[in-house]
């Protein structure tokens, strides 16, 4: 009976989710309510609470879906690149990137919409997740500079990361300080040329 109860409290999960994603989709965190959930999945509000936490447990677990998809859009970016290259292999990261959160933009939203700190409990998969996409970007920084300490190369991760989700963020939003979208590709090249050069190629 155990594993009866155990199997429909699974099963109303996967569904949670992937009703979850298809709204966040289309109209990002604010069209994941509760009460249009439980109606979509046949099950009382309550429910949802026996499964998740709370909403934001929900919203995480579709985030952990989104950034598989990042991850795999962006390696198979990687895997497009000649190897030997890894400042041309960082640039069409970047670019994958940016083309994932042009087509994907209320789902990639979402994933820096939902108020998570690391300073909270945060799930250790989710962080995981995470922790995958700044590997993408690790590898290619350490061959560009293998001599860097490895607590810089994870600073230098992140701030390259942050520097094109600045970027793409400003030019997807349309902001007065961002350029047309037709022209981030070239930004990012520039600022990606510039940044990783090492003090021999300037």
């Amino acid at each position: 009976m155990t594993g009866k109860v155990q199997k429909k409290r699974d099963d109303l999960r996967v569904r949670l989710i992937d009703l979850a994603e298809e709204r966040i989709k289309t109209g990002g965190i604010s069209a994941v309510r509760a009460r249009d959930l439980a109606k979509e999945a046949g099950c009382a509000v309550g429910a949802i609470y026996n499964v998740f936490g709370d909403m934001n447990d929900l919203i995480m677990a579709v985030n952990a879906r989104t950034f598989k998809r990042v991850g795999a859009q962006v390696s198979a970016a990687v895997e497009a690149e000649p190897p030997g290259h890894p400042v041309k292999t960082m640039i069409a990261m970047s670019h994958a990137y940016l083309h994932f959160a042009r087509d994907n933009t209320p789902a990639w939203r979402t994933l820096f919409d939902l108020e998570v700190s690391t300073e909270e409990a945060v799930p250790a998969w989710y962080l995981e997740e995470l922790q995958k996409v700044f590997s993408l970007i690790a590898d290619p920084l350490t061959r560009i500079f293998p001599d860097m300490p490895a607590a810089d190369v994870a600073l230098m991760t992140r701030g390259l990361f942050s520097a094109v989700h600045g970027i793409v963020l400003l030019g997807l939003e349309k902001r007065i300080s961002a350029v047309p979208v037709d022209q981030l590709e070239h930004m990012i090249t520039l600022v990606f040329s510039h940044l990783t050069s090492t003090p021999s190629e300037k």
